[in-house]
């Protein structure tokens, strides 16, 4: 691996700007090192077009960490974060509501519970203060996709190049009192974790209503001077539909493995809601990602069957995420190329998904304390994870460089001809495999598990 120039130890808290996800991540991992950080959340100085809260580590889409079975890339990343003494994954287990196979969480304790945890760490100040520039010495910018204007031209300035812009939605959240429960039942799509869906069955002809008055709806109208860019994981329904009347049917909306114990058939597409919060007050709608207007989403949403007296207590919005050019600026340790004491960490890469971010974060700290150290930066090998995201994000051989979640594709293909199951199960085990050695060789185990160091200040 080739050495990144280092610095010498200095007793100059780190600057990190953005307490999101991965900010708090990365805080916590140098604390826990015994590394002063300042820490700058410009929250609530400033607000940004989705944030609700001053809150670290606010949850603005989904509430789910998604899929936590080995099965799946996602799920590996964070037993790969697990066994780094990831905080952000210790809390989200702290404070998870049912979801399935999911990882899902009520995202207002979640976000107690991290604030509480960096409050907790005596080499943490947090500064509610807006950055407009790069910070001078070693720093970290995790400011994620609602980066404020004077940082993203700072940026801009200091990288020499143009931001790309996409556009992420946010899902609607409906109260549970107000959900017909003659209507809706509950399951899970092929029994897989039990009952811990709502499901709003719709006949054919219910479908297709919707689906028109999808289409119709009025829709909050994209600025001229931006380009708009959907990622497809987190698409507007209104630009599923757009491409057939019948993408809803298989996206979001797919009734696979779903029996209307009514009828004792399975409906022709469903509404999901999960639940989210503890106290299962709250229902997500589970993928209706939306620019639509506010009143054309109270109307169009409540044709659904069970929602008729919907009672929307968040409706679905659009804002602008952005992200580096990570290819052509960053190298796989998280530093500048040409400014190694800068690191970026988060959506601000071009990773896309609460835990990528919170990895991305997590890496940035490791690698920022060695470098106070005077160590050379690391990078976990591409056959984990996490590290053949970074190897996706950094490669400067990619062009047409679009945000990315973690997916086994992304990894090195096995010797063998193992298929389906038995592949992505192969591909976990040399992951963790050789992550263990990764963290063993390099001394990364963390000095003490997140679990044991929040209980240690009563949280």
């Amino acid at each position: 691996m080739k050495t990144v120039p280092t610095i010498s130890s200095t007793t100059e808290p780190i600057t990190i700007v953005g307490g999101g996800l991965a900010g708090a991540e990365a805080a916590w991992q140098l604390a826990q090192r015994g590394i002063r950080v300042r820490l700058y959340e410009m929250r609530p100085q400033r607000q940004t077009e989705a944030h609700r809260t001053d809150r670290l580590a606010e949850l603005v889409c989904s509430n789910s960490f998604r899929s936590a079975s080995l099965d799946t890339a996602v799920g590996l990343l964070k037993e790969e974060m697990r066994r780094l003494g990831s905080v952000i994954l210790a809390a989200a287990e702290q404070t998870s509501v049912p979801a399935g196979s999911a990882l899902a969480v009520d995202r207002e304790q979640f976000a107690e519970v991290v604030t509480q945890a960096i409050a907790s760490c005596g080499e943490i100040v947090v500064v509610r203060q807006e950055v407009r520039d790069i910070p001078e010495g070693v720093c970290l910018i995790a400011t994620g996709p609602l980066t404020s204007p004077s940082l993203s031209y700072a940026l801009q300035e200091r990288l020499g190049q143009k931001y790309l812009y996409f556009y992420d939605a946010i899902a609607p959240i409906v109260t549970a009192d107000s959900i017909d429960r003659s209507i809706v039942f509950p399951a899970s799509r092929y029994g897989k974790g039990g009952e811990d869906y709502l499901n709003c069955p719709m006949t054919r002809d219910e479908y297709y209503a919707f689906v028109d008055a999808v289409l119709a709806a009025e829709k909050v109208p994209v600025r001229d001077f931006e380009r708009c860019i959907y990622f497809e994981g987190c698409m507007p329904i209104e630009e599923m539909a757009r491409r057939g009347r019948d993408t809803l049917a298989f996206g979001p909306m797919r009734p696979v493995g779903l029996v209307d114990p009514r009828s004792g058939q399975r409906p022709y597409a469903v509404v999901q809601l999960r639940q989210d919060n503890a106290s299962a007050t709250l229902y997500n709608m589970v993928g209706f990602q939306t620019k639509m207007t506010y009143p054309e989403q109270r109307r169009v949403f409540r044709m659904i069957p069970g929602l008729e007296k919907a009672e929307f207590v968040r409706l679905g919005s659009l804002h602008r995420n952005t992200f580096v050019n990570s290819p052509r600026v960053l190298s796989p340790t998280l530093q500048l190329r040409r400014q190694p004491t800068t690191f970026l960490a988060g959506q601000l890469v071009g990773v896309e998904g609460y835990v990528e971010s919170a990895a991305t974060g997590l890496l940035a700290g490791l690698n920022i304390a060695r470098l106070v150290a005077g160590l050379p930066c690391v990078v976990p090998p591409v056959t984990t994870a996490l590290g053949s995201l970074l190897a996706y994000v950094s490669n400067p051989k990619r062009r047409d460089f679009q945000p990315m979640n973690a997916n086994y594709g992304l990894l090195p293909p096995l010797q063998g001809r193992e298929r389906g199951r038995e592949k992505r199960q192969q591909l976990a085990r040399r992951a963790l495999n050789d992550l263990q050695e990764w963290i063993d060789r390099f001394g990364l185990a963390p000095p003490k598990a997140p679990v044991e160091a929040m209980r240690a200040v009563g949280l």
